[in-house]
């Protein structure tokens, strides 16, 4: 990654914290670093983080790359996470749904076709050809400007934020999906 993508990047949300570093690494304590597992709230990448002299919390905002409190970074799978990440990925990913609901409510004004057959729409869980259709016309009159709006407008879809949630955490756990609409692919 390049200097110039390295500061283009937005900081992670922290899922996790192990002070003590990982218990399944048999080195003594004092030769373990803390490490921190954290979700890029853009592309939804995971990362463990090598900690310096930073005390942090589930929650806290860090940048990734930012070399006086991170040692190294490492680009990790879900499978990677540790249990307490692991369970904290959901909730996080709800506050970032909700904090950036204007550009997740953008995603049902602007979803696309992917093929003749397979419309972006459909990737989401639950929405089938009739509730795909029932918001392609909602967005055609008028578009949508909340998931409140979305819920108010479209009968049958009962949290559109949730969906979304749903989606975004099946992109992040699968790394076997053919398509991917939120969470980057793996390189």
């Amino acid at each position: 990654m390049s200097e110039n993508e390295r500061d283009n990047r937005e900081t992670g949300i922290v899922l996790d914290v192990l002070p003590h570093g990982r218990t399944e690494d048999d080195r003594p304590q004092y030769e373990k670093e803390p490490l921190a597992f954290v979700l890029d709230h853009d592309d939804f990448s995971l990362y463990e983080l090598t900690l310096g002299e930073v005390t942090l919390s589930i929650g806290d905002r860090i940048d990734v790359y930012d070399s006086s409190h991170v040692r190294r970074t490492t680009e990790v799978d879900y499978d990677d996470l540790p249990s307490g990440a692991a369970s904290e990925l959901e909730y996080v990913i709800e506050d970032v749904v909700e904090e950036n609901q204007k550009q997740f409510v953008e995603f049902y004004n602007d979803a696309q076709p992917i093929t003749l057959r397979l419309h972006q729409l459909n990737l989401l869980p639950g929405i089938g050809k009739k509730l795909r259709n029932d918001i392609l016309d909602a967005r055609k009159r008028r578009p949508f400007e909340s998931f409140d709006d979305i819920e108010a407008r479209i009968d049958g879809l009962h949290n559109a934020r949730e969906v979304l949630v749903e989606r975004i955490t099946e992109e992040i756990r699968e790394d076997d999906l053919k398509y991917t609409i939120f969470a980057r692919e793996e390189a």
